[in-house]
């Protein structure tokens, strides 16, 4: 939940083997819009990924694919994060997911999938509603 003191920040990157960063800019800009802090890297390896999240403090991590490696990645980045934080961060994914790699994502444990043609308004209102501040 958003105070007025103490904004989200969200750590939105793009994994390094995929080659678009259009879809994570926009969803970017509408959460800096809604007033949430983000820091955006447009090429990210998991360790990298896992590592700026610990540096900028960041109380959500949204990751999007376009290639297909996220039933690769996604667990990478989470058995990272388990060996170099004490608490999880969550994890938002998105882009070009497939409806039956969804489960394996989230048992792989991240807060929540948002396909290609997801809402942003309804990403961004799931943020609100679910992410704290850490």
């Amino acid at each position: 939940m958003k105070t007025a003191e103490h904004p989200l920040r969200i750590l939105m990157t793009r994994m390094d083997c995929d080659g678009h960063d259009r879809g994570a800019r926009y969803v970017a800009r509408k959460m800096l819009d809604s007033g949430m802090e983000v820091v955006f890297t447009p090429f990210s390896l998991p360790a990298e990924v896992v590592h700026t999240a610990i540096q900028e403090d960041v109380d959500l991590i949204g990751l999007s694919f376009l290639t297909g490696a996220h039933l690769v990645i996604v667990p990478e980045i989470m058995r990272i994060m388990d060996e170099q934080t004490k608490a999880r961060i969550p994890v938002l994914v998105g882009g070009i997911i497939p409806p039956q790699d969804i489960s394996s994502l989230k048992q792989a444990g991240v807060l929540a999938v948002f396909p290609s043609g997801s809402s942003v308004d309804d990403i961004v209102r799931f943020v609100r509603e679910n992410v704290r501040k850490r």
